[in-house]
């Protein structure tokens, strides 16, 4: 069994996760009109999602709260946009997660 450094607590398997003080930040590359609802990979060290909202008046935003909650389980009012409101790159808050839960929920849904 390999003994954890320090630095490997608040870092990741996946380079769009991050410990936060809070919880997890997630870095996410939004494509928002898409033709549906999907997680599509790592892109550029963010996790790509793909959703059917427009970009217009937060709609794409909050499409991606609900997604994220639908996925991970976490309820809706956990995530926050930390970073990038008007962005595809942004910064997503899950307040009160784990990495280690995280890890797991996307290690099912990726690659």
């Amino acid at each position: 069994m390999r003994k954890r450094t320090s630095s490997s607590t608040s870092q990741s398997k996946y380079p769009f996760l991050t410990a936060h003080s809070e919880g997890v930040l997630i870095r996410v590359r939004l494509q928002p009109r898409s033709s549906r609802n999907q997680v599509e990979g790592v892109h550029e060290g963010s996790l790509k999602i793909r959703l059917t909202a427009p970009p217009v008046e937060g709609e794409a935003n909050r499409s991606l709260i609900e997604f994220l909650s639908d996925i991970t389980g976490l309820r809706k009012s956990a995530f926050s946009i930390s970073s990038g409101h008007k962005s595809r790159d942004k910064s997503v808050l899950a307040s009160g997660a784990a990495i280690g839960d995280m890890e797991k929920v996307f290690s099912e849904i990726l690659p």
